[in-house]
């Protein structure tokens, strides 16, 4: 039997839980392998458990910022995906920063979730559809700013500005390659290519430039 991604959900409320865990063992590569309540727990089962994946709601006792904090500080391997009705930028941007891999709002459905995850066992940043432009709105940049995006991304080959537009959409590199009919090698390649030409560390940064790109554009049409 090939590898299952280890998941560990972390959410104060029992009903959703459960349906997240049902929805989840509909995927046969993914397997929920402990469910708790508050941060102490995410922290303690991460540890005990060493999941790929904690799948943690952020308004849940001890908070959510707690429980990707201990996880970071104990040094655990897992990566944590933010699961939340939170769609607040400042909080989505500390979220980040702190160390979340990836910010899904609750929003969305059972296969973006198993998308979410996929993209964080395999090493890729998630974020849902939308917040990357509004991340983008907090930074504020000026004009100039923008400009220097542009010609950053103009860098870019026409098969590398194709997944870039297709990483904005959340896409994992999997997806990617199927619907460009490429193998996952190769998007690996150009994703690689991209964040280098972009000087950027991750698929998150990635996408800002390219989320940037598009609101400047669209405000001189």
């Amino acid at each position: 039997m090939s590898h299952k991604i280890r998941v560990v959900i972390v959410d104060d409320h029992p009903l959703y839980r459960d349906g997240l865990k049902f929805a989840l063992s509909c995927q046969p590569d993914i397997a929920v392998v402990g469910v708790g309540s508050c941060s102490d727990d995410a922290v303690r089962l991460a540890d005990e458990l060493r999941p790929d994946v904690v799948v943690s709601d952020m308004n849940m006792p001890g908070g959510g910022m707690a429980a990707i904090a201990g996880i970071i500080e104990a040094g655990l391997p897992c990566r944590v995906l933010v699961l939340s009705m939170v769609d607040d930028i400042e909080i989505v941007g500390a979220a980040l920063a702190g160390g979340a891999f990836g910010y899904m709002l609750k929003g969305g459905g059972g296969s973006e979730l198993a998308q979410a995850i996929r993209a964080l066992s395999e090493g890729d940043r998630y974020i849902s559809q939308g917040l990357a432009i509004g991340l983008l709105t907090r930074t504020s940049p000026m004009r100039g700013s923008a400009n220097r995006s542009r010609d950053v991304l103009a860098m870019l080959t026409q098969r590398e500005s194709e997944v870039l537009s297709i990483m904005v959409e959340g896409r994992s590199n999997k997806e990617i390659g199927n619907k460009l009919e490429l193998s996952e090698k190769t998007i690996k390649h150009h994703v690689t290519r991209i964040l280098q030409k972009l000087s950027v560390r991750n698929r998150v940064e990635a996408v800002l430039k390219a989320s940037k790109r598009e609101a400047a554009e669209s405000r001189l049409h």
